[in-house]
């Protein structure tokens, strides 16, 4: 009885120590990238995009993971229909030719089981540039509602905007931009 107990024992701690990498869906009533930038130095002025797809992949074990964001830039959304237009002209993000903004990271790192900062490439207008996102908040457990497991998080950075051709208006419109980043997602 206790070689079959030990046993068990064994196979449970192995089953956790080779624990496979789970994937989350990003879930986009809940995921609204924004930016926020200086406005002829009168205001910070804040928009968001109303649509992202993408997934998140977390091994707490191995403390590794993966992100692959897809924002659609048609969706801007600055509170301003006549704003959205223009803001996605050609001078601007150029939706037409450019339809979509990514985030693919290289490497995720955690302190402790939490992950902290994510190194990746944003592409915006075409350009690929490396950027690192500081994680403010990150959380994993049971959904309430849909009774699964669930990831939060929320992530930001600073970068210049005319590093990605979007520059009309520099320097009176501000070139650093905010980019924030808050995603719920469920476990697929």
């Amino acid at each position: 009885m206790k070689r079959l107990i030990a046993l068990t024992l064994a196979a449970a701690v192995s089953s956790v120590a080779y624990a496979e990498p789970e994937t989350y869906a990003i879930e986009p009533t809940h995921s609204m990238p924004r930016f926020e930038y200086s406005h002829l130095g009168y205001s910070i002025q804040l928009s968001r995009f109303d649509k992202i797809s993408g997934t998140i992949t977390v091994d707490r074990i191995k403390r590794t993971g993966a992100v692959d964001v897809v924002i659609d830039a048609k969706s801007v959304n600055t509170g301003s229909a006549l704003f959205n237009e223009h803001i996605q002209a050609a001078d601007l993000f150029d939706t037409e030719m450019f339809p979509t903004i990514t985030y693919k990271s290289k490497k995720v790192k955690f302190d402790g089981d939490k992950v902290i900062s994510v190194e990746g490439d944003l592409t915006v207008k075409g350009v690929t540039k490396p950027v690192t996102l500081t994680v403010t908040s990150f959380l994993c457990m049971p959904h309430p509602m849909v009774k699964k497991e669930a990831c939060g998080a929320t992530a930001t950075a600073k970068i210049k905007r005319s590093d990605f051709g979007v520059s009309k208006g520099v320097p009176y419109v501000g070139d650093e931009v905010t980019l924030t980043l808050p995603v719920e997602s469920i476990k697929q």
